[in-house]
């Protein structure tokens, strides 16, 4: 295939995949509707089954058009420049990549369709060099509380990649990838708050070599100690609420006495290694989708007991939905707390808007929910992080336990937004930054 066919074909595939699709026949909202618990059954089969819970406990979702997210223009001429080498082996493993989205054109179908929708999703043009999202806080909530049960606050969120970098030099690959098999370094510290935790930390280290784990480390400033994690352990949550599935000796029993249900592979609503699972697509989808979020920062839902955000923006989009299963794992690499998750991936922007997750028995356990938006700057009052370029970023994730009503609310900044939040491929953080040794030395 010549270039120039080349990007007519994916310029064609990009415009099938933005144009708005009409509501499905069965579907009861409009722009300008807004939806509550009185009127939730009209966006039943628009959301994930777990969402609708969110909807009929409260999260109010207002209805607005279906807009265009453009991708930055370097992640654009990446995507022409180097998708048509990227190909997939038998295993599923991404072969030739080097920037950009891999596969612009996914045919339904291609048997290994649902798994490269999932490396889309990997290498998405949300963030692809380098995020350091400060200012985040994690606020969890008991059903029937208005008070919140636990609060983190956490002083730098994010990574630096190796591979598919499109804006920060070097570009488009740092070589150390070929010295010591690193893809990426991510993490979360220092831990601001609760003081009983303050300077505690996470930090991952993910290779590009089949079958190598990724390295795990957490930092705990109490007993100033470095101990190295499973990386199956990233399931589990960041706490454990007191009811419910946990009480009862349930998947996330005993893990610690925090209260939360997010856990680190739920991150931008997936997180875990792609080749950790095998995947099945379920279909293509007009759904509601949280896309041009109307608050950054994002507000608690007053509705729900602060168990959600809203009121936001929802609108009709293209959505993928895939099955994720959990592949068998060694002995001594441990089993992942959550089996199987099903995600609604926008064919747009190519992130995950909604996740259903199912304990082992294959019942529905947890619900995730994303809030994006499209904007040239994290905050309206922004000083620093101030874009070239529209960017999609996500202004708070939700994370509820369905069994019980104890939810987690991720705010990208928080509510208050005291920093202008999300510093996204500025190269304000480098391939030394989310290290053991930083984090060690930020924890003291």
């Amino acid at each position: 295939m010549t270039f120039s066919r080349f990007v007519t074909i994916t310029a064609l595939a990009l415009t099938i995949a933005i144009v708005p699709r009409a509501v499905p026949a069965g579907a009861q909202v409009k722009p300008g509707d807004v939806i509550t618990p009185d009127n939730a059954s009209k966006v039943e089969g628009l959301v994930s089954p777990g969402n609708l819970i969110l909807v009929r406990q409260g999260m109010k979702m207002k209805i607005v058009p279906t807009g265009h997210l453009d991708w930055p223009p370097p992640y654009k001429a990446a995507t022409e420049q180097y998708s048509p080498q990227v190909s997939l082996t038998p295993d599923g493993e991404l072969k030739n990549y080097v920037a950009g989205l891999p596969f612009p054109l996914v045919d339904a179908d291609d048997p290994q369709a649902a798994t490269k929708i999932m490396w889309n999703f990997a290498f998405r043009p949300l963030y692809t060099d380098d995020v350091d999202a400060r200012g985040v806080e994690i606020v969890s909530h008991a059903a029937g509380s208005a008070d919140p049960i636990e609060h983190f606050s956490i002083g730098h969120m994010g990574f630096y990649k190796y591979v598919g970098r499109t804006e920060v030099a070097p570009v488009p690959v740092d070589k150390d990838i070929l010295n010591t098999g690193i893809a990426f370094r991510a993490g979360a510290y220092p831990i601001l708050d609760p003081p009983e935790l303050r300077g505690a930390g996470i930090i991952m280290q993910g290779y590009a070599i089949p079958g190598f784990e990724d390295a795990v480390w957490e930092y705990s400033s109490g007993s100033r100690k470095l101990r190295r994690l499973s990386a199956a352990g990233l399931s589990d949550s960041f706490g454990v609420s007191k009811t419910g599935a946990a009480a009862d000796g349930g998947a996330n029993a005993g893990s610690t006495t925090y209260a939360s249900t997010w856990d680190p592979d739920s991150v931008f609503g997936f997180s875990a290694k792609i080749q950790d699972y095998t995947y099945r697509l379920l279909g293509e989808r007009p759904m509601l989708a949280s896309v041009e979020a109307a608050n950054s920062p994002a507000q608690p839902c007053a509705s729900d007991g602060g168990r959600s955000v809203c009121p936001e923006n929802w609108e009709m989009r293209h959505l993928y939905v895939i099955e994720a299963t959990a592949k068998p794992r060694s002995p001594l690499g441990g089993s992942v707390i959550i089996p199987k998750r099903i995600f609604y991936i926008d064919s747009e922007g190519w992130f995950i808007t909604a996740s259903d997750q199912f304990d082992i028995q294959g019942q529905l356990w947890k619900t995730i929910v994303t809030f994006n938006t499209y904007r040239d700057r994290p905050v309206p009052d922004a000083k620093v992080a101030i874009w070239p370029f529209k960017r999609i970023f996500e202004t708070a994730l939700v994370d509820e336990d369905v069994t019980d009503g104890f939810s987690t609310v991720i705010y990208s900044p928080g509510p208050d937004g005291h920093d202008d939040g999300w510093y996204i491929n500025m190269g304000l953080v480098d391939k030394t930054f989310f290290t053991p040794e930083k984090m060690v030395q930020a924890g003291h």
